[in-house]
């Protein structure tokens, strides 16, 4: 008699940690629907940046920040009327000729003789938070630019909307606007 009431008792406990399992497992499995849907809700709305240095050498990767600084300020102004993906995209493919000027202008007066070029293309990014904003591992379009070779450490951002233009202060302090971007983003991220 013991061992039958044995043997439902580690039935009964067999079947709560299954059910349990599976609750678990599901969860899982809904958390990665819900992130590879704002995944791709962030995709569909904004543009990366990345700017490939040509090697990992301490120059290579200091003109890299250079060439950033001037691309971005560019950047910053040419995409400053935008409101959507699509009147950024027209501008940076009109800008294409620009930005890969401005970066071979930036490399010469550094005294590199190499060039920059210049692609709009979909890549992989890994996980990364701008200014509390999380953006999911994933494919993003993205004003690809190569210094060089390209096969160095890279630097990349957000360019539209503009995450990387928010201006620091004097003491480092993030300048924090109320605008139509911020309000853009909280949408896309609620």
């Amino acid at each position: 008699m013991k061992s039958v009431h044995n043997t439902k008792k580690l039935l009964c406990i067999s079947t709560v940690a299954l059910f349990l399992i599976a609750i678990s497992l599901f969860a899982l499995c809904a958390c990665d629907i819900n992130r590879d849907s704002n995944q791709q809700k962030l995709a569909d709305s904004c543009i990366r940046i990345h700017i490939r240095a040509n090697s990992n050498g301490s120059s290579d990767q200091s003109v890299k920040l250079a060439v950033r600084d001037k691309v971005t300020a560019h950047l910053e102004n040419a995409l400053s009327s935008c409101r959507s993906k699509q009147d950024a995209q027209k501008i940076i493919q009109r800008e294409r000729a620009n930005l890969v000027r401005i970066a071979d202008n930036t490399l010469s007066a550094h005294g590199f003789s190499y060039k920059a070029s210049i692609r709009i293309d979909n890549e992989f990014f890994p996980d990364r938070t701008y200014d509390g904003y999380e953006f999911p591992a994933g494919n993003y379009d993205a004003v690809v630019i190569n210094l060089g070779s390209g096969n160095g450490d890279n630097w990349w951002c957000v360019a539209f909307p503009p995450l990387c233009f928010v201006p620091d202060t004097q003491d480092g302090e993030k300048i924090v606007y109320k605008s139509w971007i911020k309000e853009m983003l909280d949408k896309l991220f609620n």
